[in-house]
Order: C-alpha cells, then sequence, then structure tokens
C-alpha cells in the first residue's frame, strides 16, 4: 500500500530563513535576467527600482542566506524523504504576489516555506507538492508571496485528490506586443550567482547523472526575463505596478538560445503572455498571467 503523500507532507515546512541584501545584489538579478545597457533603473544606484522577481530567489536559494545551507532546499524537497525520487523533481509552475515594491538599496528578506497541497496524477504520472513561501521584511511587512508547484514523476498513484486543472485559456489571435531577446551561452552561471546554486544548471557531469542530456536553465531565470519584458511593454518605468505574475514552465531551455515574448492584453490591468523558444517554437513559459494596478 502506497504512502498517502498528502497525510505525510502537508504542514511540513523549512524553518524560518533570512536573506540579506543590497543593491549590488539587486543589480546582479536584473544582469541574470537579462537586463540591457539601457536599463539603469535595475542595474545603477541612482534612483534604482527592484524588479519584483527578485522575490522569487528566497524560495530556490543558498547565498546570502542564514542559517547557511549548502544547496537550495525549498519545502517541496522535503518530499524526497519519502519518495526517494530516482528522476530529478521538475519544477511545474510558479506564481508571485507582490504585495509592496522590494527597497532596492538593502534590506533582510525573512520567509519560511510550507507544504500547502498534494496532488495525485495517476500511476505513473507522479505526484504535485505545492508550497507557499511568505517573505516579509525586518518590520514584519508582508513584501510578496511565492506559490509554486513541482512534480516528482514517481509519487502517483496513491489515491490523493487530482491536480486541479489550469483556467487560463490563451488567446487564438496574433498578440498585442512581441519581443525577442537572447539566453546568454553564460546566462546559467550568471543566474546561479543570484542564489539557485542546483549543480544540475553548471555541472555536466551531474546533470548527466540526473538524467539530462547537458546543463539548462533555472526555471526562474526566464520567467525573470519574462517580467522585465512585459514591464517594458506594459508598464514602462513601473516595475512597482506589478502585482501578480504566474506561469506554467513547459519546457527546458538551454544557454545560448533566442526567446520571444508574446503578450495578449486582456484589459487595462492583466495580460496573458507565453516565453517561447524561437530555435524550436516550444513554450519555455506558458499560460502566463501579469497583473498590474
Amino acid at each position: 500500500m502506497k504512502v498517502n503523500l498528502a497525510e505525510e507532507l502537508v504542514g511540513l515546512s523549512t524553518e524560518h530563513r533570512e536573506l540579506t541584501y543590497n543593491w549590488r545584489d539587486i543589480s546582479l538579478y536584473a544582469l541574470s535576467v537579462g537586463a540591457k545597457a539601457d536599463d539603469l533603473m535595475y542595474t545603477y544606484e541612482k534612483n534604482m527600482k527592484a524588479l519584483p522577481t527578485y522575490g522569487v530567489v528566497p524560495y530556490w536559494g543558498a547565498v546570502n542566506i542564514t542559517p547557511r545551507i549548502p544547496h537550495p532546499l525549498p519545502a517541496a524537497q522535503l518530499a524526497d524523504q519519502i519518495i526517494h525520487s530516482t528522476i530529478a523533481p521538475l519544477h511545474m509552475e510558479h506564481e508571485l504576489i507582490m504585495h509592496r515594491p522590494i527597497d532596492p538599496m538593502k534590506g533582510t528578506l525573512i520567509f519560511q516555506d510550507m507544504i500547502t497541497d498534494v496532488y495525485d496524477r495517476g500511476e505513473g504520472k507522479g505526484a504535485v507538492i505545492k508550497t507557499k513561501v511568505d517573505v516579509h521584511d525586518e518590520a514584519g511587512n508582508l513584501i510578496c508571496t511565492n506559490v509554486s508547484s513541482t512534480l516528482f514523476q514517481e509519487g502517483g498513484g496513491f489515491g490523493g485528490t487530482p491536480m486541479p486543472k489550469n483556467k487560463v485559456k490563451m488567446p487564438d489571435g496574433n498578440p498585442d506586443f512581441a519581443e525577442d531577446d537572447f539566453i546568454s551561452p553564460v546566462q546559467n552561471v550568471l543566474y546561479r550567482l543570484t542564489g539557485d546554486t542546483n549543480l544540475v544548471h553548471v555541472d555536466p557531469e551531474f546533470a548527466k547523472e540526473r538524467g539530462f542530456d547537458k546543463v539548462f536553465m533555472q526555471g526562474l531565470c526566464p520567467f525573470g526575463f519574462a517580467c522585465r519584458m512585459a514591464i517594458g511593454q506594459l508598464i514602462p518605468g513601473e516595475p512597482e505596478r506589478m502585482t501578480r505574475m504566474t506561469a506554467q514552465m513547459r519546457s527546458i531551455l538551454y544557454p545560448d538560445t533566442p526567446i520571444r515574448l508574446l503578450i495578449w492584453k486582456i484589459d487595462e490591468q492583466k495580460a496573458y503572455f507565453r516565453l517561447i523558444n524561437k530555435d524550436t517554437g516550444n513554450a519555455v513559459l506558458d499560460k502566463g498571467v501579469f497583473e498590474w494596478k
């Protein structure tokens, strides 16, 4: 009889952690998600603003974190103690909700990652672990919330609740905005410096041991690219207006790859988006939602 993963895992959490940063970390993050020479508001400390997606760094980070941890350890990885996966878990979906802007100059983010739901996709199809990370500043103000789903391909069939269907229906027509960009040959190494030190993204031998042909991009890196580009198209110069961003992670993206962001404006405060690999036409991020005030 299979272990009921929901009973075993829901409510488990990491300990409270702190991430201390300054303007150089904010600038490095912006560069790691493709900031350009004219994006000085993200990279130059004079009149600096933080990209909202810097708020995802606590979810999967091991740099500037206390208590110190050698590798990223989100709460979803607690499932491995029961599942004992031989196949690497896959970051399946991510949502970032902004409650207030991130101070770009310096600060300490306090956070804890907790498992909130476990969904059963069926025998041979895996289990999805859903977690929530509330991120506060030192004064106790809620800065942002990360909601993430991770697929464990060997955990399904325990008789749990099926995963809810995504209700986003992408438009059929041409996008209202399209923008091209490029994932550089060293983008994975650059993004790694922001805190995602998972070896599968930098060590070719380790990547092969985990079942991949070669190293590949961190899933939250193109998420940051999409955020920066969407701000430029929808609310240029005003990243503090973003309130929510969510997307499914659909395919692996490799360094040295051209990408294109497609945006459909739904109303004056919401747009849908898709980020595609221009070489293959495959969606890297799909059913994306970007909201602002």
